[in-house]
């Protein structure tokens, strides 16, 4: 669906999505494009007595984006986006929150900021009498939202921010264990303003999408869902990004300048703060050694049915006897990649035992998945393709990669997410005990 026309839009729980050239929603005046850039700090003191500094990449448009970078914390490339919108008629006020309340760049840090510290750098956008959008980026929208809220708090009945622009929002409590539902946090059904969800279709996080939407839909929150094609996380800053990533990267600014405006073009809608239904769950950040954990999920798999790259449909239940290990893998996941070889070894190692591995690929061309296993790895396991993401649903999975073990009554025993070396004698004593059932 694409979203409907500006004169069509009104306020209210509505879901839409995105397929729109970015040149088609952008306009830009001649004498922006050229004008030098103009750069100025402001220091923003919060209610809880800290100080804040603002980045201010000036324009004369009516807009301001205030922008939270990703938990990794203020990039070069964040600065280049907002002379790019500033040139766009769009002024950016960048700022690094976890800098100014002296916290290391990590995912559950942004969840310890005061929701008063994004509450400020509202109040001072106001004072210039434009329209305000919020931008963040990963784990920096939580921090976000909750200021938002916080503005709405102590500004009862309030049309500002016009609403958000939320890049690769990750707005789980944390990644559960393999198998087990993952819960959002509360602010997220606290949260009733004007959303663009941008979101790469190389993640883990575009398959929660649904789940995601439902969450801020659930108290009033028009969503926007623009996907982005053949890109992952973080795409606009990784030290391994592809050819592509930085082609996008260098223009990214232009399809954030498309979300703003449009968000900055809805009629104005006067808002009272949410209440959420239960207090912020402790997160932390899972640095523990990945091993094989017992499965804390129903033990019975969901069915998994699909077809191999000759075409060939393949039943899991066809491998009732073995001990079967169940990989959710991608060619773009380096961790996936990483672990592959040692998968090979894993099934070197039980010959001829009873033990199989299936590799499930999540929705890749078969061309690509072909490509990979000729020119970078070779296994000799099957590989099986989850094209819609269905298998990924059903099962659960929250990261790439995601592993289960079942057993020869083809229970799940064993599972974790994230890539591991599979022949160290700890997992290899696992799955032996399985096979000696």
């Amino acid at each position: 669906m694409v979203a409907k026309s500006q004169s069509q839009m009104s306020y209210k729980p509505a879901r839409h999505y995105l397929y729109i050239g970015m040149v088609c929603l952008i306009t830009s005046v001649p004498g922006q494009l050229l004008a030098s850039d103009k750069v100025s700090y402001e220091t923003i003191a919060t209610t809880d007595q800290n100080e804040i500094t603002a980045e201010i990449h000036h324009s004369d448009g009516n807009i301001i984006f205030i922008w939270q970078p990703h938990e990794r914390g203020l990039q070069e490339i964040d600065r280049q986006f907002a002379r790019g919108l500033a040139r766009q008629g769009i002024e950016v006020w960048l700022t690094d929150l976890l800098e100014a309340w002296f916290l290391p760049n990590t995912a559950s840090n942004m969840d310890k900021l005061p929701a008063t510290a994004f509450s400020a750098l509202i109040a001072a956008a106001r004072t210039t009498g434009k329209r305000i959008v919020v931008g963040a980026s990963g784990r920096g929208t939580v921090p976000a939202l909750r200021g938002i809220r916080q503005w709405q708090l102590e500004h009862p009945g309030s049309s500002i921010p016009a609403g958000v622009v939320m890049v690769s929002a990750k707005l789980f409590v944390e990644t559960p264990d393999p198998g087990l539902a993952g819960t959002l946090l509360p602010i997220v059904e606290a949260t009733n303003i004007p959303i663009v969800l941008l979101q790469p279709n190389k993640s883990p996080w575009f398959w929660k999408l649904e789940q995601t939407t439902s969450g801020l839909e659930k108290s009033g929150s028009e969503v926007f869902i623009w996907p982005i094609g053949d890109v992952r996380d973080r795409f606009y800053f990784r030290p391994d990004a592809t050819d592509y990533e930085i082609q996008l990267a260098a223009r990214f600014h232009q399809q954030l300048a498309s979300s703003i405006k449009l968000l900055g073009k809805l009629d104005p809608v006067a808002r009272q703060a949410k209440t959420e239904s239960t207090p912020a769950p402790s997160t932390s950040d899972r640095n523990k050694e990945r091993v094989l954990e017992v499965f804390k999920g129903k033990p019975e798999p969901p069915p998994l049915v699909l077809p191999d790259l000759r075409g060939n449909m393949f039943d899991l239940n066809s491998l009732r006897g073995n001990v079967v290990l169940v990989n959710f893998w991608a060619t773009w996941c380096p961790p996936c990649v990483h672990e592959m070889p040692s998968m090979q070894r894993l099934t070197d190692h039980f010959g001829k035992q009873p033990f199989t591995i299936l590799g499930v690929n999540m929705a890749e061309e078969k061309q690509d998945i072909a490509e990979f296993l000729q020119n970078r790895v070779s296994v000799s396991f099957p590989i099986i393709m989850d094209k819609n993401g269905t298998a990924l649903k059903n099962w659960k999975v929250f990261a790439f990669p995601t592993s289960y073990v079942l057993d020869k009554r083809g229970r799940i025993r064993y599972a974790l997410f994230g890539g591991i070396e599979w022949d160290t004698p700890d997992t290899i004593n696992k799955i032996q005990e399985l096979l000696d059932e």
